[in-house]
C-alpha cells in the first residue's frame, strides 16, 4: 500500500505527535547506546590501529585485511546465514508470546552454531593449502591459514550467542559485548603483535576470537527460557525454517565478502602488498562513522520492523524515521571525515599511509548512500522475500566486482574508491525502486528535503579538494559539517524529547540553546 507523501511531514518547525516522537525516541535511544559503544570502540580501535601501523607498516596491515577476509569467508560459508535468521526467528517468537516456540528457536540456534561452526574450521583446516595459494600465491602462509580455523569456529559459536541477544533485543547487553570486543582486540591484539610481529597475527585473532565466546556466554546466559525436552524432529523441522531464509541470507554475505577479498587479493596482485594494506586503512576508516548506525540498524531496527512486516504503512513509516535519523546522525561525520581526512589518516595510522587519503574521500561518498540505502534493504528481509532479496544482492555483489576491476585498470588504487561511490549509487536507485513496487515506499518529504541539502554540499566539500587552495577547501568544509551539525541537532531535538538523548548530549544542547530547556518526554 502507498504512503502518500503529504501524510509523512516531519523536522523543521512542523509538529510531531507524541508517538512519532515516541518511535523517534527508540530509534535515537539504539543509537546512543550503540553510538556510545561505538566511541570507545573508535578510541580503543584507534590505538589499536596505530600500534599496529607502527609495529607492521602498510605491508603488515595489509595482510591482516588478507586474514581477516579468509575468517569472515569461513564463517560465512560454516554458518549458513542461520546466526543472522535467528534473529528474525527469534524476533517473531518474542513477538509471538510463545515461550515454548521461543524456547525451540534459541536450543536449534546454538545447537546448529556450534555444528556449524565445527564443520567450517575442519573445512578450511583441510583446504588450508589451496586456500592459502589463492591468496597469496604460494603456501608459505599454509600454517597460519591452518590456525585461522579456530578463530573461525570461536566467531560462529559467538555470532550464534549474540543472534540470541540481538533477537530478544538487548541493545545495551550488545553494546557492552562490542566494547568488551574491542578491548580484548586492542590489548592482545598489541601484545601479541608486539612480541611476535607479523607472525602474531593470527594467534592474535584466535585469542580475540576465543575472548569473545566468554563474552558472548556471559550475556546469552541471562535470557531465561523455559526448560523443555525438544524432540530431535522438532529441532530439525526448526532448523529447516532457519536454513530457508538462512542460505540466503549467507549467499548475500558470501558474495559481499568475496567481493571484499576479490578487490584485496586483486589490489595484492595488481599494485603490491603496500597498496593493500592503503586500501584496507581507508576502508577501516571510512566506516568507523558510519558503521555504527548501520550497526543499529541491524541490531534494533531490524526486529522492530520484522513486528510489523505485515503491515505496509507502518513499515513504510519506520523505514522513513529510520532513514532520516541515520542521515541526520550521518551528514555531519561524513563532511568532517572529507574534510580532515590527510589528518585522520596519519593520527589513526602514519604518515607512510598517505595514498589512502584519496581512497578515504571516495568511500566517504560511498558510505553516505550506504546508510541511505541500508533501510530499504532491510524490508526485504522482514517480508521474507528471499528470492528478491538473493537476485538484488548477486546483482549488486556482480556490478561491485565490476566496476573494481574497470577502475583499477583505468585509475590504479583510486578506481576501488570511484567503484565503491559508484556501486552505492547503482545500489541506491535499484534498491528504491524495487521496494516501491513490493510495498508502495515513498521518500518522506523530510527525508527528499535532507537529500536536497546533504547531497549538494557533500559533492562541493569533495570537489573543493580539487580545484581550491588547500586552506580554502579545508575552511569550506570545516564551515560546512559544523553548519549541517547544528542543523541536524536542531532538527533531532524537534523529533525527539530532550529526556531522549544521554545526559552529556542534553547539557550541549541546552548550552547551544538548541532546544527550550522545558522539552517534555
Amino acid at each position: 500500500m502507498a504512503v502518500p507523501a503529504n501524510t509523512w511531514v516531519s523536522g523543521g518547525n512542523v509538529d510531531v505527535s507524541e508517538a512519532k516522537k515516541h518511535s523517534y525516541g527508540q530509534i535515537l535511544k539504539s543509537s546512543a547506546l550503540i553510538g556510545g559503544s561505538s566511541v570507545v570502540n573508535v578510541g580503543l580501535t584507534m590505538i589499536r590501529t596505530k600500534a599496529m601501523a607502527l609495529l607492521l607498516g602498510p605491508a603488515g596491515i595489509g595482510l591482516l585485511g588478507l586474514y581477516n577476509s579468509i575468517c569472515d569467508l569461513t564463517r560465512t560459508v560454516a554458518g549458513m546465514g542461520i546466526n543472522n535468521s535467528g534473529v528474525r526467528q527469534i524476533a517473531e517468537a518474542a513477538a509471538s508470546g510463545d515461550s515454548q516456540r521461543l524456547t525451540r528457536t534459541v536450543v536449534t540456534l546454538r545447537r546448529v552454531a556450534l555444528y556449524s561452526g565445527a564443520l567450517g574450521a575442519l573445512l578450511l583446516l583441510a583446504f588450508c593449502r589451496p586456500v592459502a595459494r589463492l591468496t597469496f600465491g604460494d603456501d608459505r602462509h599454509a600454517l597460519a591459514v591452518a590456525l585461522l580455523a579456530l578463530a573461525a569456529f570461536f566467531g560462529d559459536v559467538s555470532a550464534g550467542q549474540g543472534a540470541l541477544v540481538q533477537g530478544m533485543r538487548r541493545i545495551g547487553d550488545l553494546a557492552r559485548m562490542n566494547m568488551l570486543g574491542a578491548l580484548y582486540g586492542t590489548v592482545f591484539g598489541i601484545l601479541i603483535v608486539y612480541f611476535l610481529g607479523q607472525d602474531g597475527l593470527v594467534p592474535a585473532l584466535v585469542c580475540v576470537a576465543g575472548m569473545g565466546v566468554l563474552t558472548s556466554w556471559w550475556y546469552a546466559r541471562k535470557i531465561k527460557v523455559e526448560t523443555i525436552s525438544i524432540p530431535f524432529r522438532q529441532v530439525l523441522q526448526e532448523a529447516s525454517v532457519l536454513l530457508k531464509l538462512g542460505v540466503v541470507l549467507m549467499a548475500s554475505s558470501l558474495m559481499t565478502l568475496g567481493v571484499g577479498y576479490l578487490i584485496r587479493v586483486l589490489v595484492l596482485r595488481r599494485i603490491g602488498v603496500e597498496a593493500a594494506g592503503h586500501y584496507n586503512a581507508a576502508w577501516v576508516i571510512g566506516g568507523y562513522y558510519t558503521n555504527f548506525i548501520l550497526t543499529a540498524m541491524a541490531m534494533d531496527f531490524y526486529p522492530r520492523l520484522t513486528a510489523v512486516a505485515h503491515d505496509n504503512v507502518e513499515g513504510n513509516r519506520l523505514v522513513n524515521e529510520q532513514l532520516e535519523v541515520g542521515l541526520l546522525i550521518a551528514g555531519p561525520g561524513v563532511l568532517a571525515t572529507l574534510t580532515f581526512a590527510p589528518l585522520v589518516i596519519e593520527l589513526f595510522y602514519s604518515a607512510r599511509f598517505g595514498p589512502a587519503v584519496e581512497i578515504l574521500r571516495w568511500f566517504c561518498l560511498g558510505m553516505i548512500l550506504r546508510v541511505a540505502s541500508w533501510p530499504m534493504g532491510f524490508i526485504l528481509l522482514a517480508k521474507n522475500e528471499r528470492k528478491l532479496f538473493f537476485w538484488s544482492e548477486l546483482f549488486s555483489n556482480l556490478l561491485g566486482v565490476g566496476l573494481t576491476w574497470i577502475g583499477l585498470t583505468l585509475y590504479g588504487l583510486n578506481g576501488s574508491g570511484m567503484a565503491f561511490f559508484a556501486l552505492y549509487l547503482a545500489y541506491f536507485a535499484g534498491i528504491y525502486l524495487i521496494v516501491r513496487r513490493l510495498c508502495g515506499f515513498r521518500l518522506s518529504v523530510a527525508n527528499r528535503r535532507l537529500a536536497l541539502l546533504l547531497a549538494p554540499l557533500i559533492g562541493l566539500v569533495f570537489v573543493g579538494w580539487y580545484y581550491l587552495p588547500h586552506l580554502a577547501a579545508g575552511a569550506l568544509g570545516a564551515v560546512a559539517a559544523f553548519l549541517v551539525g547544528v542543523y541536524s541537532m536542531k532538527t533531532l531535538c524537534t523529533l525527539v524529547s530532550l529526556e531522549r538523548f544521554p545526559k552529556p548530549v542534553q547539557k550541549i544542547i541546552l548550552f547551544f540553546r538548541l532546544a527550550p530547556p522545558n522539552t517534555n518526554g
